[in-house]
């Protein structure tokens, strides 16, 4: 299994920045998938969790409405379209899943929301 973020970056409140994951080496169309973040000297914390065909998604409050997780099953890639962005979001992001009760991240992707 093998997981790869990318579109992190440098932006000011308000901007915008979407985030990728490729997948490898598993089936992609057959599992749920996940973004996490991890911010400075705080615990990992789930953001947006996607099924398998995409017809379940659901958010971290506090990205609701600002967050959008989708998932390219042909292309093997999950997304996660980041708007109005906070000081807050700032946090290195990775992508997740788990198969057969394994856990499997990314290498990870920093955000950082700064004027």
């Amino acid at each position: 299994v093998h997981l790869v973020e990318s579109g992190g970056g440098l932006v000011q409140p308000g901007e915008s920045l979407r985030l990728s994951c490729a997948g490898s080496g598993f089936s992609f169309s057959a599992v749920d998938m996940r973004w996490y973040r991890q911010a400075p000297g705080k615990e990992r914390e789930q953001v947006a969790y996607i099924s398998n065909r995409g017809g379940t998604r659901t958010y971290k409050d506090s990205v609701k409405g600002r967050f959008t997780i989708s998932r390219d099953n042909a292309e093997e890639k999950m997304y996660l379209q980041m708007n109005n962005l906070k000081p807050e979001d700032t946090a290195v992001y990775y992508c997740h899943l788990r198969i057969n009760g394994e856990r499997y991240w990314g290498q990870g992707i920093r955000v950082t929301v700064s004027s």
